[in-house]
């Protein structure tokens, strides 16, 4: 595939996510997909997740832990089967209303046209400080 070709699926899969759509997500990956995020002890959903089912775990950790005000992928950068995507999210942690916002990188991996590896790099001190420590007022 080519590399807009890869854009276009990472993109889908953004766009997807934001509906809410996982079955619209799963479609962008292999069945085999390697989901790799932070391993953090506290941080639930995070670490390395297998196929189709550990995908959906990690999205189920998210979605039970932290409420989205915004997720923003900005730039997509692509050389050969790999796509690095920049963006921006600020979520507030449901357990104890700390809000959080970082600017993230994720990358990609394709073969055929299906996302084989995806890796996560983020501001993990803060997804952990906002899942432990109490929000001023809160």
């Amino acid at each position: 595939m080519s590399a807009e070709q890869n854009i276009k699926a990472a993109q889908a899969a953004y766009a997807a996510f934001t509906r809410g759509d996982m079955p619209g997500v799963l479609a962008q990956l292999d069945e085999n997909v390697e989901w790799v995020t932070p391993a953090m002890p506290g941080l639930p959903g995070s670490g390395t997740k297998r196929g189709h089912a550990g995908v959906l775990e990690f999205f189920q950790a998210v979605k039970e832990h932290w409420e989205f005000e915004a997720f923003e992928p900005g730039e997509f950068i692509a050389s050969g089967d790999s796509v690095a995507v920049e963006g921006y999210y600020r979520m507030k942690a449901r357990t104890t209303g700390m809000l959080v916002e970082s600017r993230w990188v994720m990358v990609w991996r394709f073969r055929d046209g299906k996302c084989t590896r995806f890796e996560e790099y983020t501001d993990t001190a803060a997804l952990e400080k906002a899942l432990t420590q109490r929000a001023m007022g809160a």
